[in-house]
């Protein structure tokens, strides 16, 4: 028995289908056919899916599904990333809860806790992907810290160390005064513009009475001032530069030096430089060669290069101190009330803190310029392509990298001391030994800090499939075919990973580099717990009560208020909850609004719309089963109807469509493409010309379109499109186990039969015309009309004379008349199509008045429509400049309108002779 059920229930199918394939073994590479390999980009092992995650997964899984089924040997390679800080707030704020620190249990115990907690948690994001129908070859699956990827990182640190590339310095880096570790810049937040202040502050001249004001947003930075700035043009203090000032509060002297970097109309224009607590100070303080005064611990209290008076004092605190003495010493001019926006961690909230510390840093020039000439040779394409511009920026003008974090969690830097400090560079402390011949009584001592989490996912694409070993899989897999991730992390992921494979493969990552948008609630905002408006997937697939809503986004929030406020924006935007929508319809709606924008605003209206496109695919085959189960069924060469010509036409227009619009990334044409084919032409037409003839042929038609359709859909829609083809299998003649390892459709020429799509389009516009006629007129659905038709042309009549059988059927005549050129119609509701004229009398059933508002509808419609072709045509900027057939398809247009015009001018002009409705 093939039937399925009445009413699509997807929580009915999809784990079923998805447990199948994965036991199965359907997601490994086939070992046939060109490689396909996409690298998962690594989420993080303790995470949990969101909406960016749901959204690029579900973009790479539609090409792996499409690559699979079109015959090619494909691979997407799974993995997470150990995620240095994030997992390790996790762990610590566990232990906060016993009253404990990670000091207080050691470094090896805490690291100990850390994987019992990820073999806890760890395995809940590979669940969600999952439960999104990725079908990752999970055989295979990575961790950044597994003993291969950790014997790669340790292989690459140590040959650039070798080459000079990697160095330990001095230098300014984000701090974490919190965390306790420095951080990159994609880990700062200062995307909120907060309430702060502008204090201008006397700097009094040495041996003068006189002062300068400086405007600084941190006052307490100024007790390590090594200068005060000024533009070497402003003309206010030209007779200053070279001079010094007392620096308030302390028994320092300072110097006024001119420099290009200060903004003369901000402030007074008078600048602190302060090189060891601001990036840009830091920069002015080198070109003039001063030495940085670091103020502060790493915990950001006032260390001992600040009077005694200020010593200990936490930064914040020890600005009220500050400002206070200020004004008692009256140096403060004035405090204005100032907007700025305050770099904050994104895991810890705290200030974020430019502080001098030694850390390990990577040569990145000469990495940068291969990597950069890659681009430009067309080895690597940026898709779309504008985003090359925004990789050249960053490339030609990057900086070293921070490498190095004071973390626990990570892979620890392979670098050695012994009791001198002098430095050994290996993988373990034996080779070490071995290496630089050092004897069983010297004492070494690992390096206590651990590489940037990005160090290890830039070696993500060949590390992953086994370098530095040569493997099959990297020979096989690598370079790789396509990335797919968001522009945020073009610098932080994308450019490190092109770098570090050229320079330990000597080949490309990848060949194709699909930059997404990135995912915005329905008003354009970015989703985030302080704003209330995170979505999560799987409570899209599954549904969720809307107190369970409310809990999930208020939890954790330390602000009662903000946490009133998200409740009640809550229950008003989903006062039921979200329902369930089933997977198939959030992996449509994904790829439905996946354009080439820079941001995608996701509005969960969309999701209900494609929940019904799923219905609408599951009735059709339902009708399909029903219609074809135990019945006569044709052969291929059997004689087909025009309506079986003309699906299976325009289905190879589909099939073409949809490999057009995935080689370009198109997905949202894809979708579309699929989702007009499926709902408009096969649903809404075809179904319904079936019942009109329905046939032998007919069947085998209905059963050839759907079983090709559903194959179409499977990328996009996997789960549905399994659950159906199982039941249309075997009618189709399809012996195979899985939909998924069917093969992708492809056009058939033999089948594009234009003269049936031009014959059956005829017969769909005779059809609305007078669906259109009846709905406006509110003529009874059912209410058998007779026609008239006039004029037309000789293809015309030929159509009536050889599909009247559809016409009658669909549109529910009881008759079709001609009349001659000559002949005046009775008083009727009028439509054309094309030169071809339809009256339907109107005695009996058609308001007069009804039929005359219509047409003045129509046609000012029509005169709206007449005036923007004629202005567009007036235009010099469009006629002298548009391509020649653009201008001669808008004149066609011209002239088409203006015809139809007169028509409904002449019509109303005779509706509105008197004459008897009765």
């Amino acid at each position: 028995m093939t039937s399925i059920d009445k009413v699509y229930n997807p929580q009915a199918i999809e784990q079923h289908w998805y447990q199948t394939w994965e036991s199965q073994g359907y997601f490994a590479p086939s070992g046939n056919g060109q490689p396909y390999c996409i690298m998962l980009p690594p989420p993080n092992v303790t995470g949990s899916l969101h909406m960016g995650h749901g959204f690029g997964f579900t973009l790479m899984d539609v090409l792996i599904r499409y690559h699979r089924m079109c015959g090619d040997n494909t691979l997407w390679q799974p993995g997470t990333d150990h995620a240095g800080i994030a997992t390790q707030m996790v762990v610590e704020r566990r232990l906060n809860l016993q009253g404990k620190t990670r000091h207080d249990v050691g470094r090896e115990a805490f690291v100990e806790k850390i994987w019992e907690w990820k073999q806890e948690s760890g395995g809940n994001i590979s669940r969600q992907l999952r439960r999104l129908g990725a079908s990752l070859d999970w055989e295979r699956e990575r961790f950044t810290l597994d003993d291969e990827l950790s014997c790669a990182v340790r292989e690459v640190f140590i040959r650039l160390h070798e080459e000079g590339l990697i160095y330990r310095g001095e230098r300014l880096v984000n701090w974490d005064p919190m965390l306790l570790t420095a951080i990159s810049d994609l880990e700062v937040i200062n995307e909120e513009e907060e309430d702060g202040k502008l204090w201008h502050i006397r700097y009094p001249l040495v041996d003068a009475d006189q002062y300068i004001i400086v405007a600084t947003t941190r006052p307490e930075t100024l007790l390590g001032d090594v200068a005060v700035a000024v533009h070497p043009d402003d003309e206010r203090y030209q007779s200053l530069i070279g001079k010094h000032v007392k620096l308030p509060l302390t028994d320092r002297t300072i110097p006024i030096i001119a420099d290009n970097y200060v903004d003369p109309l901000f402030g007074t224009g008078c600048v602190k430089i302060t090189p060891a607590h601001d990036f840009n100070d830091y920069a002015v303080g080198a070109r003039h060669g001063f030495t940085p005064i670091n103020i502060f611990t790493p915990t950001a209290h006032l260390n001992e290069n600040v009077p005694p008076a200020y010593q200990g004092m936490e930064r914040f605190h020890a600005r009220e101190k500050i400002v206070h003495d200020l004004t008692a010493a009256e140096l403060i001019e004035k405090i204005d009330r100032h907007k700025l926006k305050v770099p904050r961690g994104e895991k810890s909230g705290v200030v974020i803190e430019p502080y001098l510390t030694k850390q390990w840093f990577l040569r990145m020039k000469p990495l940068a310029e291969p990597a950069i000439r890659a681009v430009e040779k067309g080895e690597i394409k940026f898709i779309p392509e504008n985003w090359d511009k925004t990789y050249f920026q960053w490339m030609n003008n990057i900086e070293d990298w921070c490498i190095s974090r004071q973390l626990w969690w990570g892979h620890r830097i392979p670098v050695w001391y012994d009791a001198e400090g002098k430095s050994y560079v290996g993988h373990d402390e034996q080779e070490v030994r071995q290496r630089y011949h050092l004897a069983a009584d010297v004492s070494l001592t690992q390096d206590e800090d651990v590489l940037d989490t990005w160090f290890s996912s830039a070696l993500w694409p060949f590390s992953s499939l086994g370098w530095p070993q040569q493997t099959e899989a990297l020979k096989t897999f690598f370079p790789t075919s396509v990335l797919i991730t968001g522009f945020d992390i073009i610098f932080f992921w994308v450019a490190r990973m092109i770098m570090m494979s050229l320079k330990f493969t000597g080949q490309v990552p990848f060949r194709e580099i699909y930059i997404t948008g990135l995912i915005r609630d329905a008003e354009g905002h970015k989703m985030s717990k302080s704003k209330g408006n995170v979505l999560d997937p799987i409570d899209l697939i599954d549904g969720i009560t809307v107190d369970a809503l409310v809990q999930k986004r208020t939890y954790g929030l330390m602000q009662p208020k903000m946490a009133e406020k998200i409740e009640k924006t809550t229950k008003k935007e989903f006062p039921e909850g979200i329902p369930s929508y089933g997977t198939d319809a959030l992996r449509f709606t994904f790829c439905s609004v996946a354009s080439y924008t820079r941001e995608i605003r996701f509005d969960i209206n969309r999701l209900a719309g494609y929940r019904n496109f799923c219905n609408k695919l599951w009735n059709a085959s339902r009708y399909v089963l029903m219609n074809t189960e135990g019945q006569a069924i044709a052969t291929e060469n059997q004689l087909l109807s025009l309506p079986d010509r003309w699906i299976l036409s325009r289905l190879q227009n589909t099939i073409a469509e949809a490999h057009q619009a995935l080689a370009n990334y198109r997905y949202d044409l894809f979708a579309q493409a699929l989702y007009d084919f499926t709902w408009n032409e096969f649903c809404d037409w075809y179904l319904e010309l079936s019942k009109a003839a329905m046939s032998s042929g007919t069947r085998h038609t209905l059963i050839h379109v759907l079983e090709t359709l559903l194959r179409l859909l499977h990328p996009i829609m996997p789960f549905i499109t399994e659950e159906i083809w199982q039941r249309i299998a075997p009618l189709a003649g399809k012996t195979g186990k899985s939909i998924m390892l069917e093969a992708y459709p492809q056009v058939e020429a033999m089948k594009i039969d234009e003269v049936a799509v031009s014959e059956l389009e005829w017969v769909k516009n005779v059809i609305i015309a007078i669906r259109t006629i009846r709905s406006e007129m509110n003529i009874a659905p059912g209410k058998t009309l007779a026609v008239l038709f006039r004029k037309g042309t000789q293809k015309d009549q030929q159509n009536t004379e050889q599909h009247s059988h559809l016409l009658s059927t669909l549109a529910k005549l009881e008759s079709i008349q001609w009349l001659t050129a000559e002949d005046t119609p009775p008083p009727s509701a009028t439509a054309f199509v094309g030169e071809l004229e339809i009256f339907i009398p109107m005695a009996g059933f058609i308001n007069k008045e009804e039929e005359i508002a219509r047409l003045n509808r129509e046609i000012a419609k029509a005169q709206k429509d007449l005036s923007f072709i004629e202005k567009k045509l007036e235009n010099p900027q469009f006629a002298d400049k548009a391509p020649a057939e653009v201008v001669a398809k808008e004149r066609a247009k011209q002239v088409e309108i203006k015809a139809t015009l007169a028509k409904l001018e002449a019509q109303l002009e005779v509706l509105q002779k008197d004459f008897s409705t009765e």
